[in-house]
C-alpha cells in the first residue's frame, strides 16, 4: 500500500480553487494550515497553473474587482491539492475566509482508489 498519509491512507478528496495572483500565496497557506496538501510525508504539496479568470460582477455584488455590469478579466492561478475527509470542512472555511473574492470559486472532488 502507497503512503498516501501517516495512517497509510490514501486522501480522500482533491480540492481545486482559482485565485488572483495577489492572494496566492496567502489563500495556499491558510488551506495548508488547516491540514490540505499532505502527502505521505510531505505537506504544502499542490499544483498550479497561471491562467485568466472572466467574471461579470451583477448587480448588488460586492466585487474586490471590477464594477457591476462589466466584464472583468483577472491573471489567476488554478490550484489543486488533495486532503483528508477529516479536515475538508475546516479547509474549505480557511479558503473562504483568506480569499479576497466575496464568492471564490471551488470544486471538491471525491477520489476513488483503485
Amino acid at each position: 500500500m502507497p503512503a498516501w498519509s501517516e495512517a497509510g491512507v490514501r486522501p480522500a478528496f482533491k480540492l481545486v480553487f482559482y485565485v488572483p495572483d495577489t492572494h496566492l500565496e496567502a489563500v495556499k497557506a491558510a488551506v495548508f494550515a488547516a491540514g490540505a496538501g499532505r502527502i505521505g510525508d510531505y505537506d504544502q504539496c499542490c499544483w498550479q497553473v497561471a491562467g485568466l479568470g472572466q467574471f461579470r460582477p451583477l448587480p448588488g455584488a460586492q466585487p474586490f474587482i471590477g464594477q457591476a455590469g462589466a466584464v472583468e478579466q483577472v491573471p489567476e492561478h488554478r490550484v489543486e491539492l488533495v486532503l483528508a475527509e477529516a479536515v475538508l470542512p475546516a479547509t474549505v472555511a480557511a479558503l473562504k475566509a483568506a480569499h479576497p473574492y466575496e464568492t471564490p470559486a471551488y470544486d471538491v472532488v471525491r477520489l476513488v482508489d483503485i
